[in-house]
């Protein structure tokens, strides 16, 4: 059973904050399944998008304990823009993209001087 994606975000945020960073929700999807989108913006307004790992990804560990990962639930990202930082307009023209597709997303935005992401396990490299 997989975490709900309010709490996850709820989890995250409070992360984040603890971390020294500010974090906010800016468009709340479905709190049982919507998909999280993470936009990070460093000091210099270069962002990082983070997009849920495609489905092959997000399944739990090998042997099925998820709680031997750091990965809560199965829920994993990965970083769009093949790893790199880019506009602000960029990443916000990707997000406008999912949401055509998916109206019940969540998107959290991260405001980082050094652009960190406090994903932890959960971001596959």
């Amino acid at each position: 059973m997989r975490l709900k994606s309010e709490i996850w975000v709820k989890a995250y945020v409070r992360r984040c904050t603890a971390g020294g960073a500010f974090a906010f929700v800016v468009r709340h999807g479905d709190d049982d399944a919507g998909a999280i989108f993470i936009k990070v913006v460093r000091a210099d307004g270069q962002a990082a998008l983070f997009a849920p790992a495609p489905a092959g990804f997000a399944s739990d560990d090998a042997d099925g304990d998820a709680r031997s990962s750091g990965a809560a639930m199965g829920r994993r990202f990965v970083q769009s823009h093949k790893g790199q930082f880019v506009t602000d307009g960029d990443a916000e023209r990707a997000l406008a993209r999912e949401r055509e597709f998916d109206s019940d997303l969540w998107v959290l935005e991260v405001e980082d001087r050094e652009g960190r992401h406090f994903l932890g396990d959960e971001l596959i490299a």
